[in-house]
């Protein structure tokens, strides 16, 4: 009976071991896979800034547009 016992706690703890090496092995795989992922996301979103930061000179240097911004400012500035 002992030895029964002893052998299916033993059992028991190999597989236990097993499992915990699996889901490991599992993990690193995934995060190998997903390396490269940060990297393009950081790139898609500089692109994007840049793009929106172009955007936003050609409408600020706009006649119309610096006109109201600078009547904005001037009214701001000159509020007593």
């Amino acid at each position: 009976m002992r030895r029964a016992h002893r052998l299916s706690s033993r059992l028991h703890h190999l597989a236990a071991r097993a499992h915990g090496l699996a889901a490991r092995a599992t993990t690193r795989r995934l995060a190998l896979s997903e390396r490269g992922s940060a990297t393009a996301e950081y790139a898609i979103a500089a692109l994007a800034a840049a793009a929106f930061a172009a955007l936003l000179i050609a409408v600020v240097s706009s006649p119309e547009i610096r006109g109201l911004l600078t009547g904005i400012i001037s009214k701001a500035l000159n509020t007593k």
